[in-house]
């Protein structure tokens, strides 16, 4: 075939069609990364095992998902990039079914390790697809629909699985994944079609060591993120050995990868400027957006005494928000450098979570709505514009890879971010008891002052004087920790707020790219 064939290439069907149906099939995967969780102690309670034992049933998935999500663009390569679409989105249906029918935990783990797997191939053949399917020029609107899948499902995810265990069974958290399988699934059978270059691509062949260092370094990380915060971190052999191993593969694959002549995955992609910088840039984004739709809600829950529907509502707004902003930014991208929007959206986002670290503990529902629609209006300046540019220099038969390490960066550091948020607030909830606690004692006035004072509102409401004292500095003492939780997660919102804004610098090392102003950016390679 003549080079200027697969140029002129365009799909037979709507542009815009296609990026729906894919990313349809994205967003279900999404959301299944978080819809879960509201949902343990009720699995937990049904499948008569501990709270501790069902969340395995969330790592198994993580677990392969992050494993596969680095290899899928050799997998499409070998089965073909809409033949393994297809493979992905039809198992991971089975399997949400099966895990809707599960009748004991062992087997909710096996098929959630199985959802996983064929769950991991979704986003990254979402983006390739998109990534063929429009010109760069067209790139900017097409990646907003993306945009809605990665950003809006995680945000709805937990508030949609809350209600629908409140309201009927966990197991239609997996159930309604068939409906949505089965749409995508004859959607893309229907659309969805190779182009030549994607048609004529040669497998590598199998890379054994490659994949088994993969496998070894992503399974272990992931597994010592999500089980960290329940095994004590680093005071656990179980981690620390985790940590070692996962370091091992790491290093070994990156090592491998590098010098091996058919490597499972191309590190060259790494050696453009524009795509290095844009999974950093996207590394950051997913680390503060997944802390921070933790932090909220917990704080919603464990702080204000909110349910698990009502802590999910919280982040609804956020979510509108988004879905609002995202083709606006999408359409305003011809317009400016795409740095500067990216330059935007962090510096945005920083002044959100300092306004953030302003919590109290008897704030309104309505407050914490409007801290958190604060926070992803700068997301909504990042995720278009990073994804954008980064791929705006490759060369499109790297787009498979690409794609690939694109997704498995953005969804490790979002476990990096979880993981870090969570681990945060305890220790620094023990920092501020240990710093409070210095004022707690008898030799504090003020302390003896608030005693009395209670002790005589106790004696007014008709409680036993013998028992006043022990009763004041009770209810002094759940203040006091109430207290130090709130200046807790104050102190993650300014954490993140810092690492929002230590990326702004870095944004003005991308290339000076106006996407349809014509020529591809110049950049080093």
């Amino acid at each position: 075939m003549s080079e200027s064939a697969p140029a002129a290439w365009k799909p037979k069907s709507n542009p815009w069609l296609i990026a729906v149906v894919v990313t349809v099939a994205a967003f279900m995967e999404v959301l299944d990364t978080t819809i879960v969780n509201v949902s343990l102690p009720h699995i937990a309670g049904s499948l008569s095992s501990s709270y501790d034992d069902a969340t395995w049933a969330l790592t198994s998935y993580l677990v392969a998902n992050g494993i596969v999500l680095t290899i899928s663009g050799w997998l499409s390569e070998l089965l073909g990039r809409k033949r393994y679409f297809m493979i992905c989105i039809g198992m991971f249906t089975v399997f949400s079914f099966l895990c809707g029918t599960s009748q004991s935990l062992p087997e909710l783990i096996i098929f959630r390790l199985l959802q996983g797997f064929f769950g991991g191939g979704l986003q990254p053949n979402q983006q390739s697809i998109i990534l063929d399917t429009f010109e760069p020029s067209q790139r900017g609107r097409a990646m907003g629909v993306v945009a809605i899948a990665t950003i809006v499902a995680p945000i709805i995810g937990p508030t949609l699985g809350g209600y629908i265990t409140d309201n009927a069974s966990w197991r239609w958290i997996f159930f309604i994944n068939i409906p949505i399988g089965a749409l995508g699934l004859f959607g893309v059978a229907t659309l969805v079609e190779d182009p030549p270059w994607v048609k004529n691509r040669r497998a590598r062949g199998i890379d054994y060591i490659g994949i088994s260092l993969i496998t070894l370094g992503l399974g272990c990380l992931q597994v010592a993120l999500d089980r960290g915060e329940d095994e004590d971190w680093l005071g656990s052999s179980f981690i620390r050995v985790m940590f070692l191993l996962a370091f091992l593969g790491i290093t070994g694959a990156i090592g491998w990868l590098l010098t091996a002549r058919r490597p499972v995955v191309n590190l060259a992609v790494m050696g453009d400027r524009n795509f290095a910088l844009g999974v950093t840039m996207i590394a950051f984004m997913a680390f503060i957006l997944y802390s921070s739709a933790v932090v909220i809600p917990q704080f919603a829950q464990q702080v204000l005494g909110y349910t698990a529907t009502l802590a999910g509502l919280i982040l609804s707004p956020g979510g509108v928000i988004v879905i609002f902003l995202i083709p606006i930014v999408s359409r305003v991208l011809s317009l400016f450098p795409t740095r500067y929007l990216i330059t935007l959206g962090f510096t945005l986002m920083g002044f959100a979570l300092l306004y953030s670290s302003r919590l109290t503990p008897d704030m309104t529902f309505f407050h914490m709505a409007t801290i958190r629609a604060s926070q992803t209006a700068g997301l909504a300046f990042m995720f278009v514009p990073i994804s954008t540019i980064a791929y705006s220099s490759l060369p499109r038969e790297l787009n498979g890879d690409a794609a690939a390490l694109y997704t498995m960066f953005r969804n490790v550091a979002g476990s990096v971010g979880i993981s870090t948020a969570t681990a945060l607030i305890t220790s620094r909830t023990q920092t501020r008891e240990a710093y409070i606690s210095r004022w707690l004692t008898p030799l504090n006035q003020p302390y003896n002052t608030l005693v009395q004072q209670d002790e005589a509102a106790l004696r007014s409401m008709g409680h036993p004087a013998a028992a006043t004292h022990d009763i004041a500095v009770g209810l002094i003492y759940q203040t006091f920790h109430q207290q130090a939780s709130v200046l807790a997660y104050s102190d993650v919102f300014c954490i993140c707020a810092v690492a929002a804004f230590f990326i702004v610098p870095f944004t003005f090392l991308f290339s000076n790219y106006k996407p349809g102003a014509g020529a591809k950016p110049s950049v080093g390679h």
